[in-house]
């Protein structure tokens, strides 16, 4: 699995200052660890190297930070 340069077209643009509060995974964005970006796609996999998309944070501040937001929302 190596990154064709397919998932470019796909790459997300950093949050918005209004919505610095909040995390990527919150908004919507998932991260290609082989292709090392984050992007908007429904997919679970990458267009490009059909690696797993990580659709939720690693770390555990992380992810309590996330829950808090998506009950909030």
């Amino acid at each position: 699995m190596t990154c064709k340069g397919i998932c470019e077209s796909h790459r997300a643009q950093r949050p918005m200052p209004i919505k610095l509060g909040r995390s990527r995974y919150a908004i919507g964005q998932k991260r290609c660890q082989v292709c090392a970006i984050w992007m908007e796609w429904d997919g679970i996999r990458c267009p490009c190297c059909s690696a797993k998309l990580r659709c939720h944070p690693r770390r555990k501040d992380g992810k309590v930070v996330y829950m808090e937001q998506m009950i909030r929302q």
